[in-house]
């Protein structure tokens, strides 16, 4: 699906914002229904570590807000989205430019709706991998994420 108008403006707001902008990370893509977003890591000398691969850390801040972003704007107002823990495992040094894509489908809501009508509060864990262009992966990380309903949702 093509970028819309609003997902075009969000991509610009968030490659603007500056907790993001410092990650070295910029979007480079938002589905019109936001269930896709990409991301692309360039090693350069913002994200350049001291033996000259990415940072760890901006491997990791550049996937940190995605599914959190994604769940809030796809579940809408009657719930409430945190991000709970990650993991990150490095599995080979990033010494090119690193992409990651999150998708998320309408089966994924809709078991997370489900979910949430019999338990208050559920997590879940959702992945992204940092890849080069060949499709190698560099590293994995895991992103816990805490979602319930709003009180006022549920009577």
């Amino acid at each position: 699906m093509a970028e819309s108008i609003k997902t075009r403006l969000m991509r610009w707001g968030f490659n603007f914002f500056p907790a993001y902008r410092r990650t070295g990370a910029r979007f480079t893509y938002i589905a019109g229904d936001l269930c896709e977003i990409r991301i692309r890591l360039p090693l350069n000398w913002k994200t350049r570590n001291y033996v000259g691969t990415i940072f760890g850390g901006s491997m990791y801040s550049a996937v940190d807000p995605v599914y959190m972003v994604m769940l809030i704007n796809l579940l809408g107002p009657d719930y409430i989205v945190w991000d709970k823990a990650a993991t990150i495992h490095f599995r080979k040094p990033g010494r090119t430019t690193l992409y990651a894509r999150f998708t998320l489908d309408q089966r994924d809501l809709e078991a997370i709706r489900e979910q949430l009508e019999h338990e208050p509060k559920i997590e879940r864990i959702f992945r992204a991998d940092l890849t080069d262009r060949q499709g190698t992966v560099h590293a994995t990380v895991d992103k816990t994420i805490h979602i319930r309903c709003k009180a006022d949702a549920r009577r």
